[in-house]
């Protein structure tokens, strides 16, 4: 029985040891995805950034949404460097990289949708690797 305890301990490490750098990989690539939604596509929102109202303007909706979607941007941005909702949070980011494609397909640009589409595929990835964490997070919610 020891040997089978000693075989499940050693076993139990080497997987350890294997997906450290896939963990790691992963927060790398959460936390730059962080920076780059609060800092560089967030804030300008928020700062009136010329650019930003010109295709909030485009899109015709009015500049609330605007203000909406930096609001939205940023609480994922958030929302990706905190462990419990990493997943629930790149859940929701797949919803608006969904919406930004459309809408470059449909209004603005379509040339440009394929960046959102490759970071709502990343998104998909981060939110995967995270599913036990969401899974925990709803069970408890949901349970109250």
């Amino acid at each position: 029985m020891a040997t089978q305890e000693a075989f499940a301990s050693r076993t139990a490490e080497r997987t350890a040891v294997r997906r450290r750098p896939a963990v790691v990989a992963l927060w790398t690539v959460q936390v730059l995805l962080a920076v780059f939604l609060i800092v560089a596509s967030g804030l300008p929102k928020f700062a009136g950034q010329q650019d930003a109202v010109q295709t909030f303007t485009k899109i015709g909706w009015g500049q609330w949404f605007r203000y909406f979607t930096g609001v939205v941007e940023v609480a994922g941005g958030v929302g990706l460097l905190v462990p419990r909702l990493a997943g629930l949070a790149s859940l929701g980011l797949i919803g608006v990289m969904a919406g930004a494609v459309v809408t470059q397909v449909f209004v603005l640009e379509p040339a440009w949708a394929t960046f959102p589409a490759v970071l709502g595929v990343v998104f998909g990835v981060i939110s995967h690797a995270h599913r036990r964490e969401t899974a925990a997070l709803l069970d408890r919610v949901l349970r109250r």
